[in-house]
């Protein structure tokens, strides 16, 4: 079903299911011989969710594609990674530069307010659907897992005031922030894009950072090989919607560009070249374009 600018979900329909997804191939990607990640609550937290398909994905039980050109569940647990991996440094190089602030945008099922290792004094902020928060607490409280920073998990769709929701929680504006929106901008329509970079920015002191992630078109998430991976999906018990109707189309401001006109020092680089630096062994597939086509800005914010 397309999106409609009031849409809500949880972790099992939509665009919440996506999330589930990304946990999965996380927890994929944990368990492999020589792992780029590790992320020991995916798989459980997977688990919690009880979609069959995302079960068996983060388990390594589903195989590739039965297609002439079939799609290998590791190649997007790779993708996945590399993504994880870039993230996961940004917020530690952050913490090791002084900041003690960070707040995690769309965090679906992201554990790094549990599993990064946290400067002392260090506050985490994460914001998403009131649903997928609330089930993401209770199930890591059932586990009997701790953050490993002061946690304030918000349950607020970032299309309303989000901003005010963090003030109330004990954000505070005038000290340096890090922030992340991973894997969130294609599930936003243009103008609330430019929407979240200028509340960001009205956000943060100077010295903030920001890092995410975006491709260049978010019509390439509309080629044939999606809808032959979603096809496949359904096959194995998914009912999943069609990729293509879950992102906003249309034109959009580029990413730093945007930044830079509003007071950031951006750098961007690719998820090609990110899997160079980390000596794994890149292969490009459309179906998971949005992985490996993505590009990865930080910005520091100068003004």
């Amino acid at each position: 079903m397309p999106r409609t600018e009031n849409d809500t979900w949880d972790l099992a329909t939509g665009v919440g299911a996506t999330a589930t997804g990304v946990a999965a191939s996380r927890a994929l990607a944990s368990s492999a011989s020589d792992p780029l990640i590790s992320d020991p609550y995916a798989r459980p937290l997977v688990d919690a969710v009880g979609v069959d398909y995302y079960v068996r994905l983060a388990q390594g039980d589903l195989v590739a594609a039965d297609t002439a050109d079939p799609l290998d569940p590791h190649l997007i647990a790779d993708g996945m990674a590399i993504r994880t991996r870039y993230f996961d440094d940004f917020l530690l190089a952050a913490g090791e530069a002084g900041i003690r602030q960070a707040v995690i945008l769309a965090s679906g099922l992201d554990s790094r307010a549990y599993r990064l290792p946290w400067p002392a004094g260090t506050t985490v902020f994460e914001l998403d659907q009131p649903a997928v928060i609330e089930f993401k607490s209770r199930a890591l409280a059932g586990l009997g897992v701790a953050p490993t920073a002061e946690l304030h998990a918000i349950g607020i769709d970032l299309r309303h005031d989000w901003p005010a929701a963090l003030r109330t929680r004990g954000f505070d504006p005038q000290v340096p922030t890090a922030w992340i929106a991973e894997g969130l901008l294609g599930y936003l329509p243009p103008d609330a894009q430019d929407r979240l970079f200028d509340n960001i920015t009205a956000l943060s002191a100077p010295g903030s950072r920001l890092a995410t992630d975006w491709i260049s078109e978010q019509s390439q998430l509309a080629d044939s090989r999606i809808r032959t991976l979603t096809e496949h999906q359904r096959e194995q018990g998914l009912e999943v919607d069609d990729l293509s109707e879950l992102i906003f189309t249309g034109d959009r401001n580029a990413v730093a560009d945007y930044l830079t006109e509003t007071g950031w020092r951006p750098e961007t680089t690719t998820a090609e070249r990110m899997f160079a630096v980390h000596g794994r062994k890149f292969h490009r597939d459309e179906a998971v374009a949005g992985l490996l086509d993505a590009n990865y800005t930080a910005a520091e914010l100068v003004a």
